[in-house]
């Protein structure tokens, strides 16, 4: 078996059915009512902290940052578990329970955070996007409409719909390229920058040797020259091309990454991402 990227959807086999049947499925009540109680908790925490997104106030577009902290302070419970509940699902993942934090493309809509516990799909982001939806929604995973991101295109075409962007080639940073081949534009949406940093993506251009990030990268519409020099000048000038070519430079970095077998070292990985994080902190002089 091909192992799980992080926050991919786990299969539903035969076990997860029957252990979501014997301890789950004549409990959604009770999990509604206690991811409720655990939401109230997150929401105090949060909404003080987080700034209005895409110009409107918490929750919305808060998906990833809700469903996270749910998750820690579920992990946290289950290691001294006092509801009746709590000891239900420590009880169903003693059995093998899947229980995880996934992610993918709702109803081919939008990209959705949400928790797995066997053959149940829980989101406890689910008034996020429209904020007039009830904020849990529990429903079998089957019947969700959560699908994992397949490819690159998959991830653009939602991109364009949900965020009303423009998805070109990452021709801006060429070292990050390999795990981060696209730069979004939106405006007036999201801020312009590359994409996807989150754990799936990186991991699924790791797992073909970034041969889809190259062939976007070379074959991919160019960014505008205003979004290209409006983004460099916010990044530190040592992860910017070292000439006028960055498409190649880009194409180039995914060549070398493959034939280092980057795909595989962590640490290669590691430094890629802290890269990116330091380019969002702003320009620095090259050293």
């Amino acid at each position: 078996m091909i192992p799980l990227l992080p926050q991919q959807i786990a299969p539903v086999d035969a076990q997860q059915s029957a252990l979501t049947d014997a301890y789950l499925a004549e409990r959604i009540a009770a999990l509604q009512s206690y991811f409720l109680g655990l939401r109230v908790k997150v929401d105090a925490l949060l909404a003080p902290q987080l700034p209005a997104a895409a110009g409107k106030p918490y929750p919305y577009g808060r998906c990833e940052e809700i469903t996270r902290e749910i998750y820690a302070l579920l992990a946290t419970r289950l290691r001294q578990p006092e509801m009746p509940i709590e000891q239900v699902l420590l009880d169903f993942m003693s059995q093998g329970g899947i229980v995880r934090s996934v992610w993918g493309v709702l109803r081919e809509q939008y990209f959705q955070n949400a928790l797995q516990f066997g053959g149940l799909y829980v989101d406890v982001a689910n008034d996020t996007v429209d904020v007039n939806k009830p904020a849990v929604e529990i429903l079998p995973l089957a019947a969700s409409g959560l699908v994992a991101v397949r490819d690159l295109a998959h991830f653009r075409r939602t991109a364009e719909s949900y965020w009303g962007a423009t998805i070109y080639p990452n021709h801006l940073l060429p070292s990050l390229a390999p795990l981060l081949p696209m730069v979004s534009v939106s405006p007036g949406r999201l801020r312009s920058g590359l994409q996807s940093a989150c754990d799936y993506m990186i991991a699924l251009m790791c797992r073909d040797n970034f041969q889809q990030a190259e062939a976007w990268l070379r074959d991919g519409p160019v960014l505008p020259d205003k979004e290209t020099a409006a983004l460099l000048a916010d990044t530190p000038a040592d992860l910017r091309p070292w000439t006028a070519k960055g498409r190649d430079e880009a194409i180039l970095a995914c060549q070398r990454a493959r034939n280092a077998d980057c795909a595989v070292d962590e640490r290669w990985r590691q430094a890629r991402v802290l890269d990116y994080l330091r380019s969002l902190r702003g320009p620095a002089v090259a050293s």
